[in-house]
């Protein structure tokens, strides 16, 4: 059975190397390498969309990091307990176009006892931003 430590329950440390670990990941841009930590049939809500499975996942976040160009995401720790992480997050991206944006929302997450994540639901709202007022800057990581 494929396991993806810290595993359930959570404790402060584990649930902040949990958030640190999916930031980390989703920086990388891979689509791949991100839907590997989601269960088989984990159900997603991002924004107005619903859907469910590792495929769908992969396919959801292939065609996001075609669109949100230059992603850069930082998350934080809002809450957790046994299973269950709540994050607080903000990316950065731009369109084909140049034109920048900041992405504000907040994540639930449910996570089986293999350490997969089981659920997300996730809240997001954009914000036009001036390239000169972006916060997020750095290189991107090496997949």
């Amino acid at each position: 059975m494929e396991s993806r430590p810290p595993l359930p329950p959570f404790t402060l440390e584990t649930a902040t190397a949990k958030v640190q670990a999916a930031e980390d990941a989703w920086n990388t841009r891979d689509p791949d390498r991100v839907a590997l930590a989601y269960t088989e049939d984990s159900q997603w809500r991002n924004r107005a969309e619903f859907f469910s499975g590792r495929e769908a996942i992969r396919a959801f976040l292939q065609r996001k990091w075609a669109r949100e160009l230059d992603y850069r995401l930082k998350k934080e720790l809002w809450s957790f307990t046994e299973n269950r992480i709540s994050v607080r997050f903000e990316y950065e991206w731009h369109d084909d176009a140049g034109f920048w944006y900041r992405a504000y929302g907040n994540e639930q997450w449910e996570f089986a006892p293999n350490g997969l994540m089981q659920r997300r639901e996730a809240s997001i709202n954009d914000v036009p931003i001036l390239e000169s007022d972006r916060k997020f800057r750095w290189e991107r990581p090496t997949p």
